[in-house]
């Protein structure tokens, strides 16, 4: 393979017309460039320079071989500054997936990502934890925001690393004539016979919900199930049930109360940044910090 350095000693001998100009252009002794260039012959067998005592011209090989390797040069040039770029983050792309409510989490952060470097791409999916997981083990994202409900099983994380955003604290959403004014904390018990609603099987809380109802005491009537929060939420305002919903959603809105849950007890999932372990990539790490500051 013919070394980068010489092909651009050759490119300096074709701009400056002398052994001498080439190698006060590269910060060597004309001594040590004329070695060099005499390597590059040798790697080529064939002579590329015509040398006289005052003058040196380019053969026929070694103009072709200036014309090519101009290009080969700008390429590395090229890719060398782009590596720079992404390193100093002036550059690259960032890829990156977050469940469906964890809006409040995502989106300060890639604000604040912004701000701090536009030149980097970013773009994002709705990804459940079931499905973001294996894209970042898989490499087709660079971090996920997941979460982990600690009443069930934990996926697999081999190759990962995952950084603890939040601590994400369940409640019960009901309609308000359903409030228990004289308590901060009810007992899910005390909700056995009422009609239930479910998010979508994806989401996770579906199983939660049962796990949950099923440690209370009860098997949970679940009549409807909804494919949003936002419908989830807005059927609980219609009184059509009630329902478990985690507190990154429950923001106060007409016709919900939020309560909190006294039993059971340890009630929450667990929010976090997920990226593979191998990835030390500036970008990456970046939007990690900006995450656990939110």
């Amino acid at each position: 393979m013919l070394d980068p350095r010489r092909l651009r000693l050759l490119q300096y001998v074709a701009r400056t017309g002398s052994i001498a100009g080439a190698a006060e252009q590269a910060g060597c002794t004309p001594s040590a460039a004329s070695q060099q260039l005499s390597a590059l012959e040798r790697d080529l067998g064939t002579a590329l320079l015509e040398r006289s005592a005052r003058s040196v011209r380019l053969t026929e090989a070694g103009r072709v071989l200036v014309e090519h390797s101009g290009r080969v040069l700008d390429e590395l040039d090229a890719a060398e500054q782009a590596v720079l770029d992404v390193a100093g983050l002036r550059g690259g792309q960032l890829r990156l997936a977050a469940f469906s409510s964890a809006t409040n989490l995502i989106v300060p952060a890639l604000r604040s990502f912004r701000q701090r470097h536009p030149q980097i791409r970013l773009s994002l999916v709705e990804l459940e934890p079931e499905e973001a997981i294996p894209a970042v083990a898989g490499g087709e994202i660079d971090l996920a925001v997941t979460h982990q409900y600690k009443q069930l099983p934990r996926p697999d994380l081999r190759g990962l690393r995952q950084h603890l955003l939040d601590s994400d604290q369940l409640l019960l959403a009901v309609p308000p004539h359903l409030r228990t004014a004289q308590r901060s904390a009810v007992r899910l018990s005390d909700y056995a016979g009422a009609t239930w609603l479910s998010p979508r099987p994806a989401e996770g809380f579906q199983a939660v919900t049962e796990l949950v109802c099923r440690a209370a005491g009860f098997e949970p009537d679940v009549a409807f199930r909804a494919d949003s929060y936002d419908l989830l939420l807005a059927l609980v305002a219609a009184d059509f049930g009630l329902a478990l919903v985690p507190s990154l959603v429950a923001a106060p809105q007409p016709g919900i109360a939020f309560l909190h849950i006294a039993e059971p007890a340890g009630l929450t999932r667990e929010v976090h940044a997920t990226a593979r372990s191998a990835d030390h990539s500036p970008a990456v790490q970046a939007m990690t910090q900006l995450l656990l500051r939110k």
